[in-house]
C-alpha cells in the first residue's frame, strides 16, 4: 500500500514537471512524438473552448430574450388590469344593486303572504262567532269590527300587488345589468389569461432552449477535462525525461526536486518490499500455520464474546441483587417539561434532593449532560438503608473524570483488584487531619458513573464486573415499567411496598400498600400530569378483586397520606393482567404532583407544620 502510494505522488510530480517543461523538451529529439500529439490535443482544447464560449454567448443572449419577455409580459398584464378594474367595480355595484331589488321584492312577498293570511284569520274569527249558540249579545258590533278589518285589506293588497309589480320590474332591470357587467368582466379576463399563457408558452419554450443549450456547454466541458487528461501520458513521459536528463523549468525549479524526491521514496519502498520479500522466504512454513491458527482462534474467541454480550439479559441495571426500590429520573424529560421547569425556579432545593449525591459530581450537570439518573435503595440485616446510585451520561465521560482527577478534593484510590479506579473525596475533621471519604465516584461504563457513599460506589464495582450478583430484571410488570422509560419522566418500583415509606417520605396509602406484593409508579410531567400505577398482588388475593375495591373506595386507595391531595383528577383507568397483575392509568393534579416530587425529593413541609400555617 506504501508503494502504491508514492507511485502515486511520483507520476503526478512527473505530469506536473512535464506540463512546466513542454518548451524545454522541444530541445529533445526522442520527445517529438510527445509534443505533436500535445498540439493536437491542445488544437482540439482551442476548439472545444471555443464552443464552450459560444454556447454561452447563446445562453446570455436568450436569458435576455426571456427577461424581455417577462417585461414585455409585466406590461400587458398591468394594462389589462387597469382595464379590468373599472368592470369589476361595476359588476359589484351591480351585483349589490340586484342584491337589494331581490331584498326588496322577498318583503313585498312576505307582506302579501301576511295580508291573505290575516284575511283568513278575519274570515275565521267571522265564522266563529256566528256559530256560537247562544250567540252573544254584541254579536253585530263584533261582527261589524271584523268586517271592517276586511274591508281595509283589498286596498292594502292592491297596493302590495302595484309594489310587487315594480320590484319584479326592478329585479329584472338590475339582473340584465348584472348580466352585462359579467360578461365585460369575464372577456376581460379570457383576455388576461390568454395573454399570460402566450407569455408563459413563450418563456416555455426559450426555456428549454436554454436547457438544451446548459446541457451542450456540460458536455463540452467534460469534452475538455477528457482531452485534458488524454494529455497527461504525454506530460509523463516527458516529465521522466527531463528528470532523466536533470532539466527543471525555469518558471518552477522546484518540480525537478520534488520529482527526484518521489523517485528516492519509491526506490526505498522497493528497495523494503524486497526485503520482506526475502524475510518472508526464510520464514518456517510450520510457524506461519500456527500463527495463522492463532489468529483465527482470536478472531472466533471474540465473536463468541461478543455473541454472549448481545444475548445478555437487557433488563439488567447493573444493580445489587438485594436492591428493593429503584427511582430512576430521566433528565431530558425533566429539562424538557414545562411543570418540571416551573418548579425547579420556584423550589430550588427540589432538583438537587430528588437526583441525590448525582448534583455533588465535579463537571458535570445532571440536566445537561445526563440522560437517566437511577438510585436503588435497600436495607441491610441491620435496619440501615443503603443507597446506589448511576449516572449515565449523554455524551463521554473523558470531561468529567479529568474534571474529577484534577480536583485537589479527591484522591485516586490506588488500583484494586477489580481494575477500576475510583477517586474518593477527602473530607477534613474539626482538627484540621484527614477524615474518613465521604463521597466517591467510579466509572462503571463508557458512559456511566457510580456515585455515592465509597462503600456503596466500591459494591456497585463489583457488581458490573461480575464479581458480586446482579439486579436480573424479568418478568411480565418489569417489563411494562421498562417500556415506559422513554416517555416518563420519573419511575418508581418497589419490590418491598411495606418497607416504601420507611425509604421515602409516604406518597401511597397504606391500603394499597398491604395489598401490593410488588408497586411501581411511571409520571409523565408534561401538562396534563399523565400517571400510571403497576400492582402486582399478594397470592391469596386477585388482581380482579383489588380493582373492585378500587373502583368502590378511591379516595381511600388513591390519596396521598398525610394530606387531603388525591393522586387523580379523574377516576382513573383500571386494567387487570391475568390474576396478579393490576394497571392504573389517570391524570394527576399538578399539586399531588408537586407534592409527590416533594417527598420523593424529602423536602415536602411536615404535617404539623403545614397545620400551623
Amino acid at each position: 500500500m506504501a508503494l502504491r502510494h508514492e507511485r502515486r505522488l511520483l507520476q503526478k510530480s512527473e505530469i506536473n514537471l512535464g506540463r512546466e517543461g513542454t518548451a524545454q523538451a522541444a530541445n529533445f529529439p526522442e520527445l517529438r512524438n510527445e509534443i505533436v500529439a500535445l498540439k493536437k490535443l491542445e488544437q482540439e482544447q482551442k476548439e472545444v473552448a471555443l464552443r464552450i464560449a459560444r454556447i454561452e454567448e447563446g445562453i446570455k443572449q436568450i436569458e435576455e430574450e426571456r427577461q424581455q419577455i417577462a417585461r414585455e409580459q409585466a406590461n400587458a398584464i398591468a394594462k389589462l388590469e387597469a382595464e379590468k378594474k373599472p368592470l369589476l367595480q361595476k359588476r359589484n355595484q351591480a351585483k349589490n344593486t340586484a342584491e337589494v331589488c331581490e331584498r326588496e321584492l322577498t318583503g313585498v312577498e312576505r307582506r302579501i303572504q301576511e295580508s291573505e293570511a290575516a284575511d283568513r284569520d278575519l274570515l275565521k274569527q267571522l265564522s266563529d262567532l256566528h256559530a256560537l249558540d247562544p250567540a252573544p249579545p254584541d254579536l253585530e258590533t263584533l261582527s261589524s269590527g271584523i268586517m271592517a278589518k276586511r274591508a281595509r285589506l283589498p286596498d292594502e293588497r292592491a297596493e302590495l300587488v302595484r309594489a310587487r309589480l315594480g320590484s319584479t320590474d326592478a329585479v329584472r332591470t338590475a339582473k340584465e345589468k348584472l348580466n352585462t357587467a359579467e360578461s365585460e368582466l369575464a372577456a376581460v379576463e379570457k383576455n388576461i389569461a390568454r395573454t399570460r399563457s402566450e407569455f408563459e408558452a413563450r418563456d416555455r419554450k426559450l426555456a428549454e432552449s436554454v436547457r438544451t443549450q446548459q446541457q451542450a456547454a456540460r458536455d463540452a466541458r467534460a469534452r475538455h477535462q477528457t482531452v485534458e487528461e488524454r494529455k497527461n501520458p504525454a506530460y509523463l513521459s516527458i516529465g521522466r525525461h527531463l528528470a532523466e536528463k536533470g532539466v527543471a523549468p525555469p518558471n518552477a525549479p522546484h518540480l525537478l526536486k520534488e520529482a527526484h524526491r518521489r523517485r528516492e521514496a519509491v526506490d526505498l519502498q522497493l528497495k523494503h518490499q524486497a526485503e520482506l520479500a526475502q524475510l518472508s522466504s526464510q520464514i518456517d512454513k510450520q510457524e506461519l500455520r500456527k500463527f495463522y491458527f492463532s489468529t483465527f482462534s482470536v478472531l472466533v474467541l471474540l465473536a463468541i464474546t461478543l455473541l454472549l454480550i448481545f444475548q445478555s439479559p437487557r433488563g439488567r441495571e447493573w444493580l445489587p441483587q438485594e436492591t428493593d426500590t429503584i427511582l430512576s429520573i430521566n433528565a431530558d424529560q425533566f429539562e424538557h417539561a414545562n411543570l418540571a421547569k416551573h418548579w425547579r425556579d420556584t423550589k430550588p432545593d427540589l432538583w438537587p434532593g430528588l437526583i441525590g449525591p448525582a448534583a455533588s459530581v465535579p463537571g458535570l450537570n445532571p440536566l445537561r449532560d445526563t440522560t437517566r439518573i437511577t438510585r436503588a435503595l435497600t436495607t441491610d440485616e441491620n435496619g440501615q438503608t443503603k443507597e446506589f446510585n448511576l449516572v449515565q451520561s449523554r455524551r463521554g465521560l473523558s470531561k468529567v473524570i479529568r474534571t474529577v482527577a484534577d480536583d485537589k478534593n479527591f484522591q485516586r484510590r490506588p488500583v484494586s483488584v477489580s481494575g477500576l479506579p475510583v477517586w474518593d473525596r477527602q473530607s477534613s475533621s474539626a482538627g484540621g487531619t484527614a477524615a474518613k471519604p465521604d463521597f466517591a465516584v467510579a466509572r462503571v461504563g463508557p458512559a456511566t458513573l457510580a456515585v455515592g457513599a465509597p462503600e456503596q460506589v466500591d459494591e456497585l464495582v463489583l457488581v458490573r464486573l461480575g464479581m458480586k450478583p446482579d439486579l436480573k430484571i424479568t418478568g411480565q410488570l418489569f417489563d411494562r415499567f421498562q417500556a415506559l422509560d422513554h416517555e416518563s419522566a420519573l419511575r418508581l418500583i418497589s419490590r418491598d411496598p411495606s418497607d416504601l415509606s420507611r425509604v421515602f417520605h409516604p406518597i401511597f396509602s397504606g391500603e394499597l400498600l398491604a395489598s401490593s406484593q410488588l408497586i411501581g409508579l411511571a409520571v409523565n410531567l408534561q401538562n396534563p400530569v399523565k400517571a400510571r400505577i403497576l400492582i402486582k398482588v399478594n397470592a391469596p388475593k386477585t388482581a380482579a378483586d383489588l380493582a373492585r375495591d378500587v373502583r368502590n373506595n378511591l379516595e381511600q386507595w388513591l390519596r396521598m397520606p398525610d394530606s387531603r391531595l388525591l393522586l387523580y383528577s379523574q377516576p382513573p383507568e383500571i386494567q387487570t393482567q391475568g390474576s396478579s397483575n393490576l394497571e392504573l392509568r389517570f391524570t394527576m393534579p399538578e399539586q399531588s404532583a408537586h407534592l409527590l416530587l416533594e417527598r420523593l425529593a424529602g423536602i415536602d413541609v411536615p404535617q404539623a407544620a403545614v397545620v400551623q400555617d
